[in-house]
């Protein structure tokens, strides 16, 4: 949601954060449930398990398949590739309300990036009711294809924000919005969010929920764009629905009545929408990922009441965890306190849930509007810092352009990284042939540094780095310790390793300095 939160769920933050910080069964978890020219240069080819021992040299970006999972023994879930190789995604938002270009995904794949959570809307694949867009079904497809050809993954995104354009916003469309008559009038100023407890929102999302014509309608129109995006080999999977919300009952200013429907919703209603879409989807694709959101309470330290899911797939679950990040202080303007416990309470609770059920976490959305501020700053790094240590990767909110660092742009006018949200375009390990370890890149020495636990995988697979020019400007040289034998092939923006004469359980460390 990236604009402002409303101050009830500041009532939130300072109740659950405040004086005595997280309460007991947070800071336990025990009540969670069980991102052209460098894109253009050459990749590694993705091998099957009964390739050659040695990996070719590759010619062109290819997106990794995400096959499965694997789990580290701390309890990390990472996507992984057909060769089991732990996947990591770095990338970010795109397509709300801008049209997606061929020149986007090429920079964007240039500086780095390998994901694109794509921003689509009900509203826009269905204007009216029985009638799908096919030119924006077209587009969409033409999004897969520069994806395709650049490498990048895709997360499609069932964005909604304050349901959709009959309250003034997007998403559910105005023919599935039900309000029994109860007027509605947008509240004045930048707190967008307090609209969510207004009764005819709470009415319309009921109705999305209860009705059984809207549930059918909604469920057609993910299997339609299932059916129409599958094959691509850049389609990760879809996140089914951001940030949901619903009806809401009693004081929203009461952090107590905030949780408890939370909790409700996530429980009941929630659920039952997420079991219909992922029967909805997996109808017409059996391979792609789908992604479950918690409310946004998740921010605020508020672990998740929702159940675990099955897949109806043919083969293992292939579904994932897509949490939001953000303090909602920072999101009603203020520069981040690092005393405010932000990063302590959320991961206290984000674990919980996807260990339970051995999911991937992928965060959705994070960041600040602006990174101009010393505490912004410091949010944007220990907020990159700390997905390492829970998540198989992220998006950052979001893909633009704009002068001094302005709104939520990852980039600045001129196209460099905008002023603070330099970590953002940072090294990092694409897919780790072994078992992940420590990863850092210090900014101030340009030194990148992985380190590994090798497995039969290390000896027939390529570690992909990236190395984007922001983090090594004038070329980067690789370094392989607790290895024999590996080799090292680089290209501009990227390297890769391999580890054919190390057997598996040696500790290796890969490093990264600037020429």
């Amino acid at each position: 949601m990236r604009l402002r939160r409303t101050a009830t769920a500041l009532a939130v933050s300072a109740a659950l954060l405040g004086a005595g910080g997280l309460p007991a069964a947070a800071q336990t978890g025990q009540n969670a449930q069980a991102r052209a020219a460098q894109a253009a240069q050459s990749h590694q080819a993705v091998q099957s398990h009964q390739a050659a021992p040695v990996a070719a040299a590759p010619h062109r970006a290819a997106a990794p398949v995400a096959a499965g999972t694997v789990t580290t023994p701390d309890g990390r879930t990472y996507l992984a590739d057909r060769q089991g190789r732990a996947l990591q995604l770095h990338g970010l938002n795109l397509g709300k309300t801008d049209t997606v270009t061929e020149a986007g995904i090429a920079e964007l794949a240039a500086s780095g990036f390998n994901l694109v959570r794509l921003n689509i809307q009900w509203q826009k694949v269905e204007p009216r009711r029985g009638h799908y867009d096919t030119g924006y079904l077209r587009y969409l497809g033409r999004v897969m294809d520069w994806a395709d050809r650049y490498g990048v993954l895709v997360l499609v995104d069932w964005h909604q924000d304050v349901f959709g354009p009959a309250f003034g916003f997007n998403g559910i469309p105005a023919w599935a919005t039900r309000t029994d008559g109860i007027p509605y009038e947008p509240l004045p100023g930048d707190d967008w969010f307090a609209n969510y407890f207004q009764p005819a929102v709470g009415a319309a999302f009921r109705h999305l929920y209860d009705d059984a014509d809207l549930r059918a309608a909604q469920a057609a129109a993910y299997t339609k764009v299932a059916a129409t995006l599958r094959g691509h080999r850049s389609l990760l999977g879809y996140d089914l629905f951001n940030e949901p919300f619903g009806p809401f009952t009693g004081d929203p200013t009461d952090p107590a009545t905030q949780i408890e429907n939370s909790a409700a919703m996530e429980r009941g209603r929630l659920a039952d929408l997420y079991r219909r879409l992922i029967a909805a989807v997996r109808t017409a694709d059996q391979d792609a990922w789908l992604f479950v959101e918690p409310t946004v309470l998740i921010g605020q330290g508020v672990p998740t009441q929702l159940p675990g899911f099955s897949d109806p797939r043919h083969g293992s679950d292939r579904i994932g965890y897509a949490p939001h990040y953000y303090d909602t202080a920072v999101e009603n303007g203020a520069d981040w306190n690092p005393a405010d416990g932000f990063i302590e309470a959320y991961e206290a609770v984000i674990r919980a849930y996807p260990a339970a059920h051995r999911m991937p976490v992928l965060v959705g959305e994070w960041g600040p509007a602006k990174a101009t501020g010393k505490g912004n700053a410091e949010l944007i790094r220990r907020q990159t810092a700390s997905m390492r240590g829970f998540a198989t990767g992220w998006a950052l909110w979001y893909d633009c352009h704009a002068a001094e660092g302005g709104g939520y742009c990852a980039y600045d006018a001129d196209g460099r990284p905008a002023p603070g949200k330099e970590p953002v375009f940072a090294a990092y390990a694409a897919a780790i042939a072994g078992t992940p370890g420590a990863e850092s890149y210090d900014p101030a020495t340009h030194t990148y540094t992985l380190a590994l636990a090798t497995t039969a995988v290390s000896r027939c697979a390529w570690t992909e780095l990236k190395l984007p020019a922001t983090a090594f400007p004038h070329g980067a040289r690789v370094s392989v310790t607790g290895a024999r034998g590996a080799l090292v092939h680089q290209a501009p923006g990227e390297a890769r390793i391999l580890l054919p004469a190390t057997p598996p359980g040696r500790h290796v460390t890969l490093t990264v300095t600037a020429r």
